[in-house]
């Protein structure tokens, strides 16, 4: 039987943590780390993602400013928004909540964010510097799969891992952490031939495609360790339930160690919002 990886507490051991340091942080800077977030238009899976960010920023003791703009607003408006925050000393950490509505380019929104204040590690210049290997902001849900990943393995050097899933937000950054921690990487997505054979020889299996249930335990051998980052809405027996993109029932029997849905990846992408949020402060302050 795996291995439960309890992302709920691994990521309130993280906000304790952050309490203490963010304190110290206002101590000796008399400044108060500050993150502003933006949301178009009134989805109401982005208002709930909005708000446990903005209630945990709270908690560490970081100030959270809520910015909502109509679904109609223009990019040209949004991105007047942004570079307003970037002029503004009192805020760190800008997070543009994301999917925006299809008539505005994400990528240029994105990048109107200042690299230094761009707490969500999407950033074109932080992009290059997480695969350099110098990135001091790193996307917040691989940096929690690979916090998730060291509480079981703290050395994962030499371990094969592969990465189900080739997204700028989670495949693609993933796979660069893990091959600065010294792992062998390979990444598979749609185009990929031999899927379940390349999956079965991984000690690491980070699953980031969206289909529920897709991994089983025939993708796996025994005694992997297997990081789930999706999050399915299904309906079971007429019941709306979240999954994964692992088949977690099956897989149990099989894995060594195992993140469920929800309560995995989940928490550990807010609570590395956090950090990064301290980790902008601090930049800021000493490039003064």
């Amino acid at each position: 039987m795996a291995k439960i990886i309890n992302g709920k507490k691994i990521a309130q051991e993280i906000i304790q943590e952050l309490v203490v340091e963010v304190q110290g942080f206002r101590d000796i800077h008399n400044t108060i780390p500050g993150l502003a977030v933006v949301l178009v238009g009134e989805d109401p899976s982005s208002e709930v993602y909005v708000r446990n960010k903005i209630k945990r920023a709270s908690e560490v003791g970081i100030h959270s400013t809520k910015h909502m703009l109509p679904i109609a607003s223009s990019q040209v408006e949004l991105i007047e928004t942004i570079q307003s925050l970037n002029n503004n000393p009192a805020v760190h950490g800008i997070l543009v909540q994301l999917p925006l509505p299809k008539h505005i380019d994400e990528k240029a929104v994105i990048e109107a964010i200042h690299p230094d204040k761009d707490v969500d590690g999407f950033h074109p210049i932080n992009v290059g510097a997480l695969v350099a290997g110098t990135a001091t902001l790193k996307p917040c849900t691989p940096y929690g799969c690979m916090l998730l990943l060291k509480s079981i393995h703290p050395d994962l050097s030499g371990k094969l891992a592969v990465v189900v899933g080739r997204s700028n937000i989670v495949g693609k950054p993933m796979a660069s952490m893990l091959l600065q921690a010294d792992c062998s990487v390979i990444t598979v997505h749609s185009r990929s031939h031999n899927v379940e054979q390349l999956c079965s020889q991984a000690d690491i299996i980070v699953a980031a495609v969206g289909r529920p249930n897709m991994i089983n335990s025939g993708w796996i051998k025994r005694g992997a360790t297997v990081i789930d980052v999706g999050i399915n809405v299904v309906n079971i027996d007429g019941k709306r339930k979240l999954v994964g993109d692992v088949d977690f029932n099956d897989i149990e029997l099989w894995a060594d160690a195992i993140t469920p849905v929800p309560g995995g990846v989940g928490p550990m992408t807010i609570a590395c919002l956090m950090k990064n949020t301290l980790t902008a402060a601090r930049n800021q302050v000493s490039n003064k």
